[in-house]
């Protein structure tokens, strides 16, 4: 029987590829520490539950565009976020992903090219592959915290196969806030070459440091260009939920989007009406799940700039970080902390970062951490990290790092 060329050309997320390595030590006995996923632990608001229990009667399709109720809570939403939105406007998805898969389909055709910084969030590599879309990567690096390239580098970069620029900002996987000077110069590139901008701001309530996040639908002359891509799953802590939206004020998109919508029926209806209490939840939620993250981030931050040739830049948004380990392949030393070593029987468990890149061969000394789990836990980890990268170059003896 023959298998699709399309999936068999398909990676692995390496978010999730190590995952039997971890398990595999959880059967032993050990305890692991996940930095390798964003699942958040931060209880969600109690209003999204008794939202639930509340319902009664038939559990029918929803409206192929999304629950009403929901879509006009998304509305006050945006308002608040000096973002206008119209009811036509919003689509609710299963998910950021079907959003973006949705904003891929009805802007590319087979072969056409995406540009996206790297490090990049790994599924993108894994949807534009789904849809046969190319990833064109603009190459960011950690020493210069992430920071994009000038317009003519990225200009560079555009082909007549270009459709538009997919940009995750707060970012995952660097934790790179763009700057006001670089969301106008994607913009001022998007218009003058006539490509669209998913703007993917799932992470836009987790921002530190007083930076300040513009979005790209704050910016009135690309209006018609911006698909902004949103999720509830970080913010109140509801990824299982897998309730997402994609918005845009251009008519023709949204037209061609909810055909789509409708060729899945719809989003599940029980988690909409949950999420339709979200505009209850108080303001309080959301500031003290900010600092939460923020004391998080300083934690894992602070025990890395300590570590002997380790690599970083401190995150101004999102809850993930690349870090620069000194290894050679930081896949084989994450299945190695995961297989055999551990403090007091407890190991940690960090994502590959080669990846998050869409150039073959960059990354390979690299990983992202995912600071959601608890603070006293995040010291354990942390310390697990330290002592598991001196004892491993003790052994290994890598070439120019001291043991």
């Amino acid at each position: 029987m023959k298998i699709s060329e399309r999936i068999l050309n398909m990676e692995e997320s390496p978010i999730r590829k190590l995952t039997p390595y971890a398990e595999a030590a959880k059967k032993a006995g050990k305890k692991v520490y996940a930095l390798n996923i964003g699942q958040p632990d931060i209880e969600a608001p109690q209003e999204f539950y008794e939202a639930i229990r509340n319902f009664e009667g038939v559990l029918p399709y929803a409206n192929s565009a999304g629950y009403v109720e929901l879509i006009e809570s998304f509305i006050e939403y945006y308002k608040r976020k000096n973002i206008e939105f119209k009811k036509e406007d919003i689509i609710v998805t299963i998910g950021a992903t079907e959003a973006l898969s949705m904003a891929m389909l009805v802007t590319c055709d087979v072969g056409d090219e995406l540009l996206v910084p790297e490090p990049l969030y790994a599924s993108y590599n894994l949807l534009a592959s789904q849809n046969s879309i190319k990833i064109v990567p603009i190459r960011t690096q950690v020493e210069n915290g992430f920071s994009l390239p000038s317009e003519e580098e990225i200009v560079k970069l555009i082909t007549d196969k270009t459709r538009a620029i997919l940009i995750s900002n707060p970012c995952n996987p660097t934790g790179r806030v763009y700057t006001k000077e670089e969301v106008y110069m994607v913009s001022k590139i998007a218009k003058e070459h006539d490509l669209f901008i998913f703007a993917d701001e799932v992470y836009r309530e987790f921002i530190y440091d007083d930076v300040e996040l513009v979005s790209f639908a704050h910016i009135e002359d690309i209006r018609d260009r911006v698909l902004l891509i949103d999720s509830t799953s970080k913010r109140f802590s509801v990824c299982g939920a897998r309730i997402g939206s994609i918005a845009s004020k251009n008519k023709d998109i949204m037209k061609q989007i909810l055909k789509l919508a409708q060729a899945r029926l719809s989003a599940p209806l029980l988690e909409q009406i949950g999420a339709t209490s979200f505009s209850r939840v108080p303001e309080e939620y959301i500031i003290e799940s900010q600092i939460e993250y923020g004391k998080r981030r300083d934690i894992v931050y602070d025990a890395l700039t300590k570590m002997d040739g380790v690599v970083c830049q401190k995150p101004q948004g999102a809850f993930y970080m690349i870090v620069k380990l000194p290894v050679d392949n930081a896949e084989e030393f994450i299945i190695w902390l995961l297989s055999e070593f551990s403090i007091d029987n407890e190991t940690v468990f960090v994502a590959p970062a080669a990846g998050f890149y869409g150039t073959k061969g960059l990354g390979l000394d690299e990983v992202r951490i995912s600071y959601c789990i608890n603070q006293e836990s995040l010291i354990k980890a942390m310390n697990i990290l330290e002592e598991g990268l001196k004892e491993y170059n003790k052994i290994h003896k890598l070439s120019g790092v001291e043991a």
